[in-house]
């Protein structure tokens, strides 16, 4: 069954997306029950390539920063799809070559310093670009620092010794520079080494549209790869590197706004804000979006937002959600807060009335607009 979803010794070998047919958000909040054309018409996935999809949103640091809730949820979905096999003998599959995202690890401390700061640096995007059908077949990864700064290759001659395992030496590697005219050598000597700039890449999982690789190093790593990356994970990787969030969000709710406020039900649960735009207030609002706290939205309309201004202490306000019968948006009355830091609370009053718009929500994001400010959350 498919269902649509929207909504970097040398460098490790190294979750991937490739345009297919029709499909649409799960859990997606939907107007009237009919279902809005989006970008994610032309994606297409398994259910179990759906469930490790959104079990990697909100990951940082491709692995590093996961959580033991998180990592067993990865793991979990990553062992369904190799159980499920997907292409036979990938390595033979045309669908194997070309370049492919890295977006976890489940070790990304096993490489040298300079390699583990790459891959868990978000703001880097790592690929890794596999050739084998060519008088040269090469493995190389690639690690982009940004569009003005360059590059680093770190290249290795490839063989296929059978249907998922490909041999690799590593033999070349260089800095490429935007402000330089010249190569910068990648300060491993790879003719020194000997048996250890050799190694193994096993590919464990190649969907049936070339969408997802998973594949398993001789040192032990799983790596998850994709092709293309799927709208929400540009958002959050576009969010992760501080570049483009604006944009990311308009080209997002360009394809996935929603023409009513949606289903209340769609908005119970506890929410992580991940990123606000700056409202130019000096409000309870304003302050507390600059903390990056945690929303709890419960099923009687009861809001609580709470931060961690500095460690042992936390700031709560509390409120209600109601709808407004005469617009698309909800009404956000915050009215008590309290200080905590140890056992000494300290309340204060925060009688604020805000309007919260929702332009996009399904069972992961929520991208929305709170009193001219806009704002992502992820659903934890």
């Amino acid at each position: 069954m498919t269902v649509g979803v929207t909504n970097t010794a040398p460098l490790p070998l190294w979750l991937g997306f490739k345009i297919g047919s029709r499909a649409r958000p799960r859990h997606a909040a939907m107007v009237s029950g009919a279902v809005k054309p989006s970008w994610s018409d032309q994606l297409v996935f398994t259910e179990p390539e759906t469930k490790l999809i959104e079990a990697l949103l909100g990951v940082q640091g491709r692995g590093r920063g996961v959580s033991s809730k998180q990592l067993q949820d990865v793991e979990s979905a990553v062992q369904a799809l190799e159980i499920s096999k997907g292409v036979p003998d990938p390595t033979s599959s045309s669908m194997i070559e070309g370049s492919w995202q890295l977006i976890f690890t489940t070790r990304p401390g096993t490489a040298s310093p300079i390699q583990r700061t790459f891959v868990a640096v978000d703001s880097f995007k790592i690929f890794q670009e596999v050739y084998l059908r060519t008088d040269d077949p090469r493995v190389t990864n690639v690690v982009k620092f940004s569009d003005l700064i360059g590059e680093l290759r770190v290249e290795a001659a490839a063989s296929i010794k059978d249907g998922k395992r490909i041999l690799f030496r590593f033999d070349q590697a260089a800095f490429s520079f935007k402000f330089l005219p010249f190569k910068v050598p990648y300060p491993v000597p790879f003719r020194l080494l000997g048996d250890e700039a050799k190694g193994w890449l096993d590919t464990t999982y190649l969907s049936d549209t070339g969408n997802i690789r998973i594949s398993k190093g001789n040192k032990g790593t799983t790596f998850v790869l994709q092709k293309v990356t799927e709208p929400r994970q540009k958002l959050l990787s576009a969010i992760s590197s501080g570049e483009g969030i604006l944009e990311a969000i308009e080209e997002f709710t360009l394809y996935n706004k929603v023409d009513s406020k949606g289903d209340f039900r769609s908005l119970v649960g506890e929410w992580q804000l991940l990123w606000a735009s700056e409202s130019g207030g000096e409000s309870w609002s304003d302050i507390s979006r600059g903390l990056k706290g945690v929303q709890t939205i419960k099923e009687d309309g009861q809001v609580a937002n709470w931060a961690v201004p500095f460690p042992g202490s936390r700031v709560t306000a509390t409120g209600t959600l109601e709808e407004n019968a005469k617009s698309k948006a909800y009404s956000v009355l915050m009215k008590e807060g309290v200080f905590q830091f140890g056992p000494l609370k300290l309340p204060f009053d925060v009688q604020e009335n805000l309007v919260m718009e929702i332009l996009y929500v399904d069972n992961k994001i929520r991208i929305g607009s709170i009193d001219k400010a806009t704002v992502v959350h992820l659903r934890l």
